[in-house]
């Protein structure tokens, strides 16, 4: 059996830093932050075990390696935004349309949704995970939520509180901060090396995950205390899945941005139903 196929996004981010050599800039074009970028490229290189840049102190340059990916890598991106450009995903104008991120559907909008289907009976939703720019271009939703800065997500979008970064395990999971393994979400500026509320600031974590929802999921399951997004959490909460590991929190660069047509009532009804969610 061959080797699995690295994810999409990490070629989605070496194309990207090949064509521009600089890490910052191709974060800016995909909507990731450059340390995501940086960090995905990295992976690239450790599964293929090749090192495709030089990394200079204000630039990139290619390998041999590197050179002789980009043309097959831009091909096969070309050929897939191709193909699904080809393909008309728009469903009927009487279903509304949210494209967010997995988190945000796992963590908020799932455990609340049956109330908004009892609440508005004639409102049928269709949910689209989205992390790139263009697939919320592409999805044609009239409800988005995405997650990035403000510069990233653009205007007319209004960021959803509360959403400073809490500590939090599983009630299973016994300890100290201090004493126990830190989860820590990738493609943010800040985590726990912003932390400083003891000695958890001088901890290495041990367990990754790419999203707060995946660090979330994990410390539910024991992994570790994961430093997510107090928007994904007050479920959670309430069904004693997890706990707060410390009372602190600390100020997030990024967070959820919620856009939406206004001119479309199912849209402003959703919006406004789900901002109750979060209070």
């Amino acid at each position: 059996m061959g080797k699995s196929l690295p994810p999409l996004t990490w070629f989605r981010s070496f194309e990207a830093a090949a064509r521009t050599l600089s890490f910052t800039a191709a974060a800016e074009e995909i909507g990731l932050t450059q340390s995501a970028v940086s960090q995905q490229v990295k992976s690239l290189e450790m599964r293929l075990g090749a090192t495709l840049f030089v990394r200079h102190p204000r630039s990139l340059s290619l390998t041999d390696a590197g050179r002789k990916l980009l043309p097959e890598v831009g091909n096969a991106l070309e050929t897939l935004s191709a193909a699904a450009g080809r393909i008309d995903a728009r469903v009927s104008e009487d279903i509304l349309t949210v494209a967010t991120s997995v988190s945000i559907a796992q963590w908020v909008i799932a455990p609340n949704l049956p109330e908004f289907t009892r609440r508005h009976p004639d409102i049928r939703v269709r949910l689209l995970s989205a992390v790139w720019p263009d697939d919320f271009h592409a999805s044609q939703a009239d409800v988005q939520i995405r997650f990035g800065s403000e510069r990233q997500v653009g205007e007319n979008s209004v960021r959803l509180r509360p959403d400073r970064l809490v500590a939090v395990k599983s009630p299973k999971l016994i300890g100290n901060l201090d004493e126990l393994p830190l989860i820590e979400a990738v493609g943010t500026s800040g985590g726990w090396a912003a932390w400083q509320h003891g000695p958890s600031s001088q901890q290495q974590p041990v367990v990754y995950a790419d999203t707060f929802g995946m660090a979330l999921h994990l410390a539910t399951h024991g992994c570790g205390v994961a430093l997510v997004s107090e928007l994904l959490i007050r479920n959670a909460l309430a069904s004693g899945l997890i706990e707060r590991a410390h009372q602190s929190s600390i100020e997030s660069n990024e967070g959820y941005f919620l856009s939406f047509n206004d001119a479309d009532e199912p849209a402003a009804e959703f919006c406004a139903w789900l901002q109750t969610q979060l209070i």
